[in-house]
């Protein structure tokens, strides 16, 4: 049978695992698409990324820790502005930020996607150029609205009648004229888990276009002086593989987009048409690069525009865990092992769901490698889990490890740069591990390991 393109939860499971998962001929070998570029194996199989030993870099920062190839974030970075030239990239920084990340983007000339006041005030402490910022988000508070305007940021992607209303009210008592686009549900659902599903009807995000909603938007915003209408923002979904999601989505709005031009008199330079671009986690998963995801969606613009008879907007796409979820992998010390007669092996690892919680939230999977020696040992199903106080805390739900599996070994746990970190809790009162950059066989702290302290210290009681 076929896997499911959105991943384990939607696949045909074997007796014991999902289909897809098949027994290693070498359990030691790493699966290149899944790691960062510079990830290897050393003769004594002990993981390698950035010049540097897992080894070692457990010992100067300890476990568990995000380890982050720097070089391959940027190489990504790099892959998406070569691919889509022409167009505008913009780094979705809800999958991963701090400013550290902000720095490596101004230096690759990219451009940001934010969508809270903490987020935004983060790419402007770390340096980011305000006109190359967009602000997201369905309910922007005044306060971050008033701050957005400030500052200059480059376009504001309106989501409600409040919103325009609040933003034109801001704009007007500053004499300023804010970029806006308007974030249109075109009632595509992307191929993905229902709640990462984000352009169909029936959900929070933008205005509807079956509904009318985002013509109204825009006559409303066309009608006043004090917001300047760019254009129409489409977003589908995330972890997708197809592009048909994206040329229905593209015909949705181009259509709205030449309504706009007929009856209102506006012709929009700009289209957005969003992220969510899919990457792999494990074997059944198979990304496009992103060439040939720029190619095929340009395509579907300029034939979508010849087939309307409209210029062809000049186009943004919004890729986050694309360039940021391979780039790092989250490296963990064995607690405990656990086997289980016909099952499968629990191996419970220092983390879990507090600085994962994608496996328990979408059912999402993963997979992992054993990273500090290498072993002889025949292949076994484990199932590699958290030590919090929850019977759903699983790090991966199936994966092939050495029968040797023991305490004190390290696991490798790749594609966790997206969401996880930024979804991190302190669920039992965990602290939340570091980010380790790595490159050149250099190691830097850029988000440091919470301690009981940093808990305490919001704790007035």
């Amino acid at each position: 049978m076929r896997a499911h393109e959105a991943g384990a939860l939607h696949g045909d499971f074997g007796h014991q695992g999902p289909s897809w998962l098949r027994t290693p001929a070498d359990v030691n070998e790493l699966m290149a698409p899944l790691w960062p570029r510079t990830a290897r194996k050393d003769d004594d199989g002990v993981l390698q990324v950035g010049g540097r030993d897992v080894a070692s870099l457990a010992q100067e920062f300890g476990t568990p820790a995000y380890l982050l190839d720097e070089e391959d974030f940027r190489a990504r970075c790099r892959d998406f502005k070569q691919g889509f030239a022409g167009a505008d990239v913009y780094y979705a920084g809800k999958a991963f930020l701090c400013r550290a990340i902000v720095r490596i983007l101004v230096e690759e000339e990219m451009n940001l996607d934010v969508c809270s006041g903490g987020e935004l005030a983060t790419a402007l402490a770390a340096g980011m150029d305000p006109a190359r910022l967009a602000l997201h988000g369905n309910n922007k508070s005044v306060r971050e609205l008033t701050r957005a305007v400030e500052a200059g940021v480059g376009r504001i992607v309106v989501d409600s009648f409040d919103e325009i209303e609040r933003l034109a009210a801001i704009a007007r008592e500053r004499g300023v004229r804010p970029r806006v686009m308007i974030r249109v549900t075109v009632g595509v659902e992307a191929h993905t888990h229902e709640f990462i599903a984000t352009a169909h009807e029936d959900q929070k995000f933008g205005f509807s276009l079956a509904g009318g909603k985002a013509f109204e938007a825009a006559r409303v915003i066309l009608e006043q002086d004090t917001l300047e209408l760019r254009g129409l923002h489409s977003h589908i979904g995330s972890q997708i593989f197809d592009t048909s999601g994206f040329e229905v989505s593209a015909r949705r709005v181009l259509t709205l987009q030449e309504r706009i031009r007929t009856e209102l008199g506006a012709e929009l330079p700009e289209l957005d048409l969003g992220g969510g671009f899919g990457i792999a986690y494990t074997s059944q998963d198979t990304p496009s690069p992103a060439g040939d995801l720029a190619e095929r969606m340009f395509k579907i613009v300029a034939d979508e525009c010849r087939g309307l008879g409209i210029a062809q907007p000049h186009l943004s796409v919004e890729p986050g865990r694309a360039i940021v979820g391979p780039s790092t992998f989250t490296l963990y010390e064995v607690g405990t092992v656990k086997p289980l007669d016909g099952l499968r092996t629990y191996v419970s690892v220092d983390g879990g769901m507090s600085d994962n919680i994608r496996t328990a939230l979408y059912d999402a999977s993963y997979s992992a490698t054993l990273a500090s020696r290498a072993s002889q040992a025949e292949p076994i199903l484990a199932r590699v889990v958290g030590k919090h106080c929850e019977a759903g805390d699983v790090v991966v739900k199936d994966e092939f490890l050495p029968a040797d599996v023991r305490p004190g070994d390290l696991i490798a746990v790749p594609g966790t740069g997206a969401y996880c970190r930024s979804m991190a809790s302190n669920y039992n009162h965990v602290p939340r591990p570091p980010v380790v950059a790595v490159r050149d066989g250099q190691a830097r702290v850029i988000v440091r390991r919470e301690t009981e302290d940093d808990l305490l210290a919001l704790d007035v009681g």
